[in-house]
């Protein structure tokens, strides 16, 4: 099922309907911005967007994709998996391959982006169509590449070899700034360098296919690796090629790549940005990377992600990658009671955990433990406990647990000044927060309050029903 490359997946979307080609001339401000926004308020079915006509450019040898994952039925198609299939369906064969982590990885000499290949006289604003996101941005961003870097301490280790999606300002024609959040890995390794008085070697990749991006995206553990978990996520290894000046390791089949480093002790002026949460982040001083080379194809394909007030291509692609994570270190810890994560909502501010009950007080347990794995640290302000025979997947059948099981005396846990990451734009101090446990679950002995013994079941029968409706539906729109 693995896609050749970037313009492989599109195809697919091409075949499968899930890709509008946009042909009228536009203009990179505001119209793709504003076309993609638009999308994004269509529902959770959306294609792709492929603009072939810009203006101030050729036609069709410029091309700018958006919305490449974002809906669930292009999610679906980047697993490999019918586009009609459930939601709570991908997100349990996600977990499933999760399971099957590491998946090694397959090396390869060259790759399609060697075509074309400048060490001198880079000029970023002649390579890539750059256009502000939204109208208060502090200047051209690029959103959706993948920037590789490695563990300085431990160089050796593939694991800690780091492929992350950070928000990167184009500060000059061959500088970049970015934004290296506390909670990430990068943090980490950039600080080793420093601590070194080095710069810190890095890559991004532009343009990949759409499983490296979705690994890149995972709240995973430090020492695993993104290209043995996108192994495991498109069912074989995953194609990686060395870079020139760094020990560093590319995804085969991006359209784009800058190869450079982060420049030791330098800080500049980076922001605002439009952000994942629906608001500005405002100006902060963060690290330069200064771009030593650069490779592409020819004509390469642009890829962009417009990011702003949710729902959008983020939400998408942070969806279950987020949820399965969080899932799976909940059940290290409980396997036998864990059922399902919904950790979808604004990256994870908020998640949802069906779980089954030991004793009472066993829920709020669940939740503290949900606020101490990698992804609660950062993220995780609220978290939601229901029982095991809601879905967390189903918005009403949460709500209907909050508001019949939830007492707001008992089950409203509140945990002062935890660590958030700084684009929460509740935290204050920026980075800090107030964290909430609120247990929708079934009181359990010895807890003893409310009227619950008498819950309605539904009709026998009902499961075997979905499928029928749903395969009947399929048939009937196909």
């Amino acid at each position: 099922m693995a896609y050749q490359d970037f313009r492989d997946f599109l195809n697919t979307l091409q075949k499968e309907g899930q890709l509008l080609n946009v042909d009228e001339q536009v203009n990179l401000e505001p119209d793709i911005s504003a076309a993609t926004r638009a999308l994004n308020n269509l529902g959770d079915k959306s294609p792709a967007l492929l603009f072939n006509n810009i203006n101030g450019y050729e036609k069709n040898k410029t091309q700018i994709a958006m919305n490449v994952i974002g809906s669930w039925p292009n999610h679906a198609l980047m697993m490999g998996m019918p586009k009609n299939t459930p939601l709570k369906e991908q997100f349990f064969e996600f977990a499933r391959r999760y399971d099957q982590f590491p998946v090694p990885v397959q090396r390869e000499e060259t790759a399609p982006f060697h075509e074309v290949e400048l060490t001198e006289n880079i000029n970023l604003f002649d390579i890539l169509p750059l256009f502000r996101l939204n109208q208060g941005d502090g200047g051209f961003y690029i959103d959706k590449a993948c920037v590789i870097s490695r563990d300085q301490e431990d160089p050796e280790h593939f694991g800690k070899q780091n492929v992350g999606i950070y928000r990167l300002q184009v500060k000059g024609k061959d500088r970049l700034g970015i934004q290296p959040v506390p909670q990430h890995d990068i943090a980490i390794h950039l600080r080793q360098a420093e601590e070194r008085g080095q710069n810190l070697p890095v890559v991004i990749a532009l343009g990949c296919e759409p499983v490296i991006t979705t690994a890149a995206a995972t709240p995973l553990k430090y020492d695993q690796s993104e290209y043995e978990m996108a192994g495991a996520i498109q069912g074989e290894p995953y194609r990686i090629v060395k870079a020139k000046d760094a020990d560093l390791d590319i995804p085969w089949g991006a359209e784009v790549v800058l190869e450079g480093e982060i420049l030791c002790g330098e800080r500049e002026f980076e922001g605002p940005f439009g952000e994942f949460t629906g608001h500005y982040s405002g100006g902060r001083s963060m690290p330069v990377i200064q771009i030593n080379r650069v490779y592409h194809r020819q004509n390469p394909i642009f890829e962009h992600l417009y990011i702003g007030m949710p729902w959008t291509e983020t939400d998408y692609m942070i969806g279950v990658n987020t949820s399965v994570p969080l899932y799976q270190q909940l059940k290290e810890a409980f396997p036998n009671e864990v059922v399902a994560v919904n950790a979808m909502y604004t990256h994870g501010l908020v998640a949802i955990i069906s779980t089954k009950r030991r004793y009472g007080g066993f829920a709020k347990a669940v939740g503290m433990r949900a606020l101490t794995t990698p992804h609660g640290l950062g993220y995780c302000k609220v978290v939601i406990v229901v029982d095991e025979d809601v879905d967390p997947f189903n918005l009403p059948q949460v709500m209907w647990a909050i508001s019949t099981k939830l007492h707001p005396k008992h089950d409203a846990v509140i945990i002062p000044d935890l660590s958030v990451l700084p684009l929460d734009p509740g935290s204050n101090p920026a980075g800090i927060t107030h964290k909430m446990i609120l247990d929708a679950t079934t009181p359990l002995a010895p807890e003893q309050r409310g009227h619950y013994s008498q819950p309605l079941d539904s009709p026998p029968g009902v499961d075997q029903w979905e499928k029928k409706i749903i395969d009947l539906l399929n048939r009937q729109q196909s």
